[in-house]
């Protein structure tokens, strides 16, 4: 185990696909063939694009995933390298990288997305177990659920019995072992994924309070609920702070935004930011990608963010 003060930065457990981003005014009908307005290819997957915006940000990051033996797997590897980010990624050869549809409405950016794992499907407990020292090195730990879940599972355990800070992102919204809620420090749903967990369906600030307070009875530390342009809910049983969105500009594209609020968030804490001060950070984070076509090429630097908040100091302040 590595002691807690030698620990630093962001392990991140996901997965890494290739975003292939169509734009077109409308969603086809079976059957039917509409013309696009533009497309895209990038990099994309929750994990990695987590641990891009963590990178970003300024924080030390660990990646573990799975890819193929291919070019989409190779893209994957210049990316992280120039990202700064150092993988612990298992190749697997007779198995594709992922790939990801991404429709986007080219008038309100609005998304809809298919994501195939592809090698990252594989990943199991034991490719989990062999980068225990990934996360116990790590001052906080992030994952997800576009790999299977006892993967999460055994990241997390390996996480909270060495001592290092949990975020689990419960997205997409599918099943996990219930035993999952107790290793959280911090669980982040988004107000749909919290809805699906909870079964309060969330319109306001108040109703993401029920919801957060069912999260905390089944043993999460502390849950953050993201609220679109409502910005986010932190809640705890020390506190319930509801944090406001910010603008940065026209909302190009909304597909991202859950992930460059959590590597930003997971990043924020890394450093040795309170929960209030991280979530602040996530949330510029946020406010910038949405601006910008993509998901990881969205995620701002840190200069950007810290930009955002000191301008909008005063309104954050009246808002408290």
């Amino acid at each position: 185990m590595t002691s807690l003060s030698h620990k630093t930065g962001v392990a991140v457990l996901g997965i890494y696909v290739a975003d292939l981003a169509f734009r077109a005014p409308g969603m086809p009908g079976l059957g039917q063939t509409i013309a696009g307005t533009g497309f895209a290819m990038g990099p994309g997957g929750k994990g990695s694009n987590q641990a891009v915006a963590a990178a970003r940000v300024g924080a030390p990051v660990r990646f573990i995933s799975a890819i193929g033996k291919d070019s989409f797997g190779d893209f994957a590897l210049s990316l992280w390298r120039q990202e700064t980010i150092a993988p612990h990624v298992r190749v697997i050869e007779d198995a594709p990288t992922g790939a990801a549809f991404i429709y986007v409405n080219d008038a309100s950016g609005d998304n809809a997305i298919i994501v195939v794992p592809g090698a990252a499907s594989q990943l199991s407990t034991q490719d989990v177990e062999r980068e225990h020292q990934a996360i116990e090195a790590a001052s906080v730990f992030v994952t997800q659920l576009e790999q299977p879940p006892e993967a999460a599972l055994t990241g997390l355990q390996i996480a909270r019995a060495a001592g290092t800070t949990t975020v689990f992102n419960p997205a997409p919204a599918l099943d996990f072992p219930p035993q999952i809620y107790g290793l959280c420090d911090f669980i982040t749903p988004n107000e749909h994924e919290a809805a699906l967990l909870t079964g309060i369906e969330i319109h306001t600030v108040d109703d993401a309070r029920r919801a957060a307070d069912v999260l905390l009875e089944r043993g999460v530390g502390c849950a953050l609920i993201t609220l679109g342009a409502q910005g986010a809910l932190l809640h705890s049983r020390a506190q319930s702070l509801h944090l406001p969105a910010l603008c940065a500009g026209t909302v190009v594209e909304t597909a991202g935004a859950g992930d460059a609020f959590n590597g930003a968030f997971a990043a924020g804490l890394a450093e040795g930011m309170s929960a209030e001060q991280a979530a602040r950070l996530a949330t510029a984070v946020a406010a910038i990608s949405v601006t910008r076509a993509g998901t990881a090429p969205s995620m701002p630097s840190r200069q950007e963010a810290l930009a955002l908040l000191q301008a909008n100091a005063g309104a954050l302040a009246q808002a408290q």
